[in-house]
């Protein structure tokens, strides 16, 4: 009797063992797959600043839109033969709450370049918690359309409503010439063609300012020209409580190549000895300062700081945490 009871007793277990383990596995092959993310938002804070991170797009850039010596092409082409994603970047712009103004750093593509891989920047701003009627001003660091479309919709309305929008006086002048337009070569045309009516309506409603020299623009900000990629082309570094974050617009485009060789320029450099000058005087600076840098085509959230490695440089991305009030940590400390 006792025999039996047992034996009975085992295949009960044995039964509701095979059930848990076939159900539990069913249920899991059942489940849907999301095929969506996270929001593409990022906070940390500067000082007394919350500065948000705002992920408009990735692409990949194409090797035949850099210069370098053959020799060092033939490299950036081999090491990309052995790595596919040497040379993938982001987009992004940048939020700046200072408590009593909210300020974005450039604006993402606004659909008016790079197609549907971009154009993420709305949405990404009203995930972050915030309405386009909310931004006192806009800063600009050049008028490439994958910094500056954001600012107006393709039929011609502003997005930021209520913002003044600031740009260097030279790339203002410069892209919004007719005379200068008129004498680009063809391949250029659109990018005179999209700066033009992304400000038009800007100007019209007297929002569009332009700067020259060091006008302070906001307590605690800096202008910080930086020539070469465009004539006007613009870094904004904000300071709070011992604190800095340098937006410097489009110093890098290909981290990976052009950190460990900052002679490398891309071909959107309007004057390519320039540009590579910049960068060849930028990086060693900020490589032995303790300064956040927030760099739009740096893979999102396009936020970390650089140091030295050999020849050249290494990037030091921010690590990821939920805990938006906690500094950006500085690895040198």
């Amino acid at each position: 009797m006792i025999k039996r009871t047992s034996m009975r007793f085992a295949a009960a277990i044995v039964a509701a063992l095979a059930s848990f383990v076939a159900g539990p596995n069913a249920a899991l092959r059942a489940q849907p797959q999301h095929q969506d993310q996270a929001p593409g938002f990022y906070r940390l804070k500067v000082g007394d600043l919350e500065v948000t991170s705002l992920f408009d797009g990735t692409g990949v850039f194409d090797p035949h839109w850099l210069n370098g010596t053959t020799a060092r092409m033939d490299g950036v082409l081999k090491a990309l033969h052995e790595d596919t994603h040497l040379l993938d970047v982001a987009d992004a712009g940048f939020l700046v709450n200072t408590g009593k103004q909210l300020i974005l750093v450039d604006v993402g593509t606004g659909g008016w370049w790079g197609g549907a891989a971009f154009g993420r920047f709305a949405g990404s701003f009203r995930s972050a918690g915030y309405t386009p009627e909310a931004v006192d001003i806009v800063l600009l660091t050049h008028l490439h359309s994958d910094h500056a479309g954001g600012l107006t919709t393709q039929d011609g309305k502003r997005v930021f409503p209520n913002a003044e929008v600031y740009v260097a006086k030279a790339e203002s002048d410069f892209w919004l010439s007719p005379d200068i337009a008129a004498k680009a070569p063809k391949d250029a045309q659109p990018f005179f063609q999209s700066a033009q009516a992304i400000a038009a309506p800007y100007m019209k409603a007297g929002k569009w300012h332009t700067f020259s020299g060091s006008e302070k623009i906001v307590d605690g900000m800096e202008l910080v020209p930086l020539p070469g990629h465009t004539p006007g082309h613009t870094g904004y570094e904000f300071s709070s409580r011992g604190q800095k974050v340098l937006f410097w617009g489009d110093i890098v485009h290909a981290l990976r190549v052009q950190v460990q060789h900052p002679e490398i320029t891309a071909m959107f450099d309007v004057d390519q000895a320039a540009a590579a000058a910049t960068r060849h005087r930028l990086l060693p600076k900020l490589a032995s300062e303790d300064v956040l840098i927030a760099g739009p085509h740096m893979n999102f959230p396009g936020l970390g700081r650089f140091h030295r490695e050999g020849s050249g440089y290494s990037w030091a991305p921010v690590v990821f945490t939920d805990q938006w009030n906690t500094p950006a940590p500085s690895p040198q400390k």
